[in-house]
């Protein structure tokens, strides 16, 4: 079973920036696709940004132009950069990818798992 680790999360200041990790756990796994979802309090879980193997990036038009999708060299990691930081940026962060072990792909999330990205002076 593939699993996603993140960190990085925590109490942000107005436009202030943090940075986000998603790890893919385990030896010979390779992250394919990767996408960061957000959900606020009371509001359903909307997609920020998503990257695909070649590096094609795709953002939500809230966070367009403020935040940076990227993945690590070793395709085990993707990271969040988040610049400018408003309120309404405040939610639950998880990230979701297809993960190749060896030759074969697999779904993994982590749904639930945090970090949750506070944003207020």
């Amino acid at each position: 079973q593939v699993q996603l680790v993140e960190s990085g999360g925590g109490l942000a200041q107005p436009g202030g920036s943090l940075r986000l990790s998603c790890t893919a756990s385990g030896s010979a796994v390779s992250i394919n696709t990767l996408n960061w979802y957000r959900q606020a309090p009371g509001k359903q879980r909307e997609l920020v940004a998503s990257i695909t193997r070649p590096g094609s990036t795709k953002y939500g038009p809230s966070v367009e132009g403020r935040f940076t999708i990227f993945r690590g060299g070793d395709n085990k990691a993707g990271y969040l950069q988040m610049y400018s930081l408003k309120p309404e940026d405040t939610g639950l962060y998880s990230c979701k990818a297809d993960v190749f072990v060896g030759r074969d792909s697999y779904p993994a999330d982590s749904w639930g798992q945090g970090p949750q990205v506070p944003v207020s002076s």
